[in-house]
């Protein structure tokens, strides 16, 4: 059986998979910043009805860890108790991955998200 081949005759090589986005310092405003916790990444949105945020990682998360949300005019600290990837609950996720986490209080998209020690 023969391998269909596109139209140039060759065959196409896989990417790379790439690294996920960092957020620049720049991005994140002076009273949005905590020296030292690892950035997790900006709030993308917000449900109000289900309270959870929209994240994209920059670093790996886990049911259990302390994570701080900080803005202008937000500042939350808690244990992430619900994770969930899509539709799925999971227990962690990777850098790269997009996830939403339960929260306590709103928050606003835009807001900076990081890993601390469990509240």
């Amino acid at each position: 059986m023969k391998t269909p081949k596109s139209s140039s005759g060759k065959k196409k090589a896989k990417a790379p998979p790439q690294a996920p986005r960092r957020t620049r310092i720049e991005d994140i405003s002076p009273e949005e910043q905590i020296v030292g916790a690892p950035l997790l990444g900006k709030v993308l949105g917000y449900d109000a009805r289900t309270r959870e945020l929209t994240l994209e990682l920059e670093e790996p998360l886990t049911v259990g860890d302390g994570v701080r949300v900080k803005g202008r005019s937000t500042d939350l600290t808690q244990r992430v108790e619900r994770l969930r990837v899509g539709r799925r609950r999971v227990q962690s996720a990777m850098p790269g991955e997009t996830v939403l986490v339960e929260v306590a209080d709103r928050v606003r998209p835009g807001d900076a998200a990081y890993k601390v020690r469990p509240a």
